[in-house]
């Protein structure tokens, strides 16, 4: 963890980069820190996926209207202002790679952050994390 899931109306690969969108997102992740200047989110456990809705209802169907859900897992422990910077940030890539077609269609964005206190099993298995730890 962190998580960060877009869920969004096909149409927009045809219109905006969403590769590109994903990897913008997860350098923004990367680059957060908390108030004593340590990383948010650790290297090996940043992830960003992307999927189009298979099927899909946007608000009274009669427009060509399309939308993009960002949410943000991750675990517990950061501060609100940690959250508030985060979310601000994220929103900020956002706006940076669509904000063109939010001005020539309707189009809704949502970020969400939720965090994880109340688990019951979390469980992972990665090789990933050791690429990043060796160093630490």
């Amino acid at each position: 963890m962190p998580h960060l899931v877009l869920l969004y109306t096909p149409e927009l690969e045809q219109q905006a980069d969403i590769s590109n969108l994903c990897r913008a997102l997860a350098d923004c992740m990367l680059e957060q820190r908390d108030e004593s200047g340590k990383a948010v989110f650790p290297t090996g456990g940043t992830r960003v996926l992307a999927f189009p809705a298979a099927h899909y209802a946007v608000a009274d169907g009669k427009g060509d209207y399309t939308f993009l859900y960002a949410n943000l897992r991750m675990g517990a422990g950061r501060s609100a202002s940690v959250h508030k910077t985060v979310g601000d940030n994220l929103l900020a890539v956002l706006r940076a790679h669509l904000d063109e077609l939010v001005q020539q269609r309707p189009m809704g964005i949502t970020l969400q952050i939720d965090e994880s206190p109340g688990q019951v099993y979390d469980a992972k298995h990665s090789s990933l994390h050791p690429l990043f730890n060796k160093n630490s």
